[in-house]
Formats: structure tokens, C-alpha cells, sequence
């Protein structure tokens, strides 16, 4: 995996100031895509235990809320196993922070067992996440207003209460 940007202090990507984290490679390709360089699956620097040590570093200090993955696309096939890694250790290590995250891909047909996107490590990664914002983006429905997402097609859902009903629990903060 690649790692196209980390933002600190990000307060754009999900409630709460935030440590961003933009993977690199996205098969979408959406039109009119804020980052179209993290299509490219080799875009910015290899993921390593460096960059893992830094993320986790800046997210120990109190002020972040928690973690935002997003991409380029964090749930390509290529991307999950790291992912996953990273994931794992935050909640390890700091479990009382929470973690969003953005996909192009929808949790209810994607993502699940015989989606198109699923691997070994989606469970995982799903079983550990608190906010999903999915869907890609559609440029005829950007919407400034929104909160959140780019366009109203994409829904912030609920992943725990998503997970324990077997079914799409939409967040509030839609």
C-alpha cells in the first residue's frame, strides 16, 4: 500500500479533529474526484512501519477524536491487508478513539461476503470501524452543504449499530 497524504488536524474528514490518512489506488475513478492523483496505486510513499509509527505517534496526542481513512480507495483488494494492520493497532493501543472511514464502494453490496470488494480482512476492518461514509462520488449530485460526504447519493452510516442489527444503520450526523 501507498500513502498519498497524512493530514494533521483535520477537522473535515469526521467529527472531532482527526489524523487523515489517504491511501493510494482507487479502480472508481469517480468524475470530479477532489484527489484523482490516489488513483494510482503507487501515488506518494510505501506504507511501512515508519509512516504506522508516525500515525500512531501524532493520533497518542489528547486533542484528536480519532483516525480517518479514505482514499484513493482504502478498500481495493491491494489495500486491506495494511489497513487492517493499521486499524488493529489503533484500536490496541488507543482504543477511545474512533475511526471513520470513506469508500467508493457500498457497504450493503460491496462489502459484504461474495462482494465485489470483500477479502479476508473486510470483516475485520468493519468490525472495527465506527463510521463508514460510502458511495461514490457523483459530480450531478455534489452537494457543498453536505456534511461529511461530497454528494447526496453517499451515506454515513453507522457501522456498529450496522453490524449488530445485520442491517444499513444510517448515523445522525446524516
Amino acid at each position: 500500500m501507498h500513502i498519498g497524504e497524512i493530514l494533521r488536524a483535520d477537522c473535515a474528514n469526521g467529527e472531532g479533529m482527526r489524523v487523515s490518512v489517504f491511501v493510494s489506488g482507487c479502480t472508481n475513478r469517480c468524475e470530479g474526484c477532489f484527489q484523482p492523483q490516489t488513483w494510482d496505486f503507487n501515488y506518494g510513499k510505501e506504507y511501512d512501519r515508519t509512516w504506522e509509527e508516525y500515525i500512531l505517534k501524532e493520533l497518542s496526542k489528547p486533542h484528536y477524536a480519532g483516525l480517518t481513512i479514505l482514499g484513493g480507495e482504502p478498500f481495493e483488494p491491494e489495500n486491506q491487508p495494511d489497513v487492517w494492520g493499521l486499524i488493529r493497532e489503533v484500536k490496541t493501543k488507543m482504543p477511545q478513539k474512533n475511526i471513520w472511514m470513506y469508500t467508493g464502494f457500498l457497504y450493503d453490496v460491496d462489502l459484504i461476503p461474495g462482494g465485489r470488494k470483500y477479502t479476508e480482512h473486510t470483516d475485520d476492518i468493519l468490525d472495527n470501524i465506527d463510521i463508514l461514509v460510502d458511495g461514490k462520488f457523483i459530480l450531478d449530485r455534489k452537494d457543498i452543504t453536505l456534511r461529511y460526504r461530497g454528494s447526496g447519493n453517499q451515506r454515513i452510516i453507522d457501522v456498529k449499530s450496522s453490524r449488530a442489527q445485520k442491517k444499513v444503520v444510517l448515523s445522525p450526523l446524516m
